[in-house]
């Protein structure tokens, strides 16, 4: 590593957003406090960090993993009688291949699916085989495709979350704090921000800002070029919400293609980041699972105590 006064030091934040803090959408019940010490490290150390990465979620409202892209199958007839034919799915309702097979769950029939949104060499399937009489893509087929991909990788099924983050919404907005902290560091420095949004296909979930689970198009597949700047920095620190999640899967992409005799260049600041309730054991087995790679673990305050 080069000497502190040479030192590349890139602050990647992943995803700090109105909708992740409390009165958004997908609340995480500390994420003031997190984003607070974000903050305060931007203001007291603007001098020692040399680039700023910011990732946002971004989303459109009928995203797959929104419950408006769903209706209740056919064979609820019940639950159809109750609640009529276009039923959602509540927020964090699992959605297995199976569930659409049976009838339980399908895509909506009137989505309207933009050109280029799934381009054939990347989604590594003809698409001829997804394709309608009327040459739209066939969402049934296409739904039964991404849920098996997904529980074939092993790491999660599909959930659907409330709807968090839609482009141009106060909740898709980084929170007020760290926005005027890096606008500090901006006219301080004279750096500019570098903003990476992910999510916005509506057809695949990007947990990662460097590929989306499923890539399908050339925009979802792996960001080669910010993966490429990141690894130039001397240290990388990393932070944001959500531990399990978002900060998880970003922080996992990266440390897959590091050079793992440089890993300790990596610092995830712990008390910047917090897990979404209900998910608290994978956001410690990521932590674990990072400590035992190499990547340090430290807190805020600990940064840059070189």
């Amino acid at each position: 590593m080069s000497s502190s006064s040479e030192c590349v030091t890139t602050l990647l934040l992943v995803d700090i957003q109105n909708d992740f803090h409390p009165g958004g959408s997908l609340a995480i019940p500390t994420a003031h406090e997190d984003s607070h010490r974000v903050a305060q490290l931007i203001r007291d150390h603007s001098s020692k960090i040399t680039r700023v990465v910011a990732t946002m979620d971004s989303h459109v409202k009928l995203h797959i993993a929104h419950p408006g892209f769903w209706i209740s199958g056919q064979q609820q007839e019940q639950q159809q009688l109750d609640d009529g034919p276009n039923k959602h799915p509540d927020p964090f309702t699992v959605i297995e291949s199976k569930d659409i097979i049976n009838g339980i769950w399908k895509p909506r029939s009137d989505l309207k699916i933009l050109p280029g949104t799934i381009e054939e060499d990347i989604f590594e399937m003809p698409l001829e085989e997804f394709t309608q009489d009327d040459g739209s893509l066939d969402l049934y087929k296409y739904a039964i495709e991404y849920t098996k991909r997904l529980e074939d990788k092993g790491k999660f099924k599909l959930i659907i979350w409330p709807e968090h983050c839609l482009i141009g919404s106060k909740g898709f907005c980084m929170v007020d704090e760290v926005h005027d902290s890096l606008q500090e560091w901006s006219m301080t420095t004279g750096g500019t921000i570098e903003w990476v949004l992910k999510g916005e296909n509506l057809l695949t979930e990007s947990y990662s800002a460097l590929e989306a689970e499923v890539p399908i198009n050339g925009k979802t597949s792996l960001n080669q070029k910010l993966l490429d700047s990141l690894k130039s920095s001397d240290r990388l620190l990393v932070c944001g919400q959500a531990m399990s999640h978002c900060v998880n899967y970003t922080l996992s992409s990266i440390v897959e293609q590091w050079d793992r005799n440089k890993l300790s260049n990596i610092t995830l600041l712990t008390d910047c980041a917090s897990s979404v309730p209900g998910f608290e054991a994978a956001g410690a087995k990521f932590q674990q699972d990072m400590s035992q790679l190499g990547v340090i673990l430290q807190k805020s305050s600990e940064a840059f105590e070189y």
